[in-house]
């Protein structure tokens, strides 16, 4: 397989292709294929702690407005939700097209590892 297509591949469930990428043999020697893996590995990591983020905010707003503010809340949680998917479909469009497209705080982070 192609390290572009590996690339894909490896956001495809997230952190969990990420991990299977990076210790399959012939993808964890390839430096494409481990810095998207590991992109892949903290970008899943950035959704879950904004998930249990935004699940604590919502709960405490929910509680002050008495349940007032609830459909901003979740139409709030939408957006974020569609943005992540978007980033996620953007991600391996680039990994696609061979770039090595960088996050703004985890790019860097994923580069290092990638060596």
């Amino acid at each position: 397989m192609a390290s572009n297509v590996a690339g894909v591949l490896a956001y495809i469930v997230g952190f969990i292709t990420g991990i299977i990428f990076l210790v399959i043999e012939p993808y964890k020697r390839d430096a494409f294929v481990r810095f998207h893996a590991f992109q892949s590995i903290f970008l899943s990591v950035a959704c879950i702690l904004c998930a249990i983020g935004w699940a604590i905010l919502s709960g405490i707003l929910f509680a002050v407005s008495l349940g007032f503010l609830w459909h901003f809340v979740f139409l709030t949680w939408l957006l974020i939700r569609l943005g992540f998917f978007l980033l996620w479909l953007f991600m391996m469009y680039k990994a696609y097209n061979n770039e090595r497209y960088m996050l703004p705080i985890i790019g860097p982070l994923a580069a290092k590892q990638a060596g």
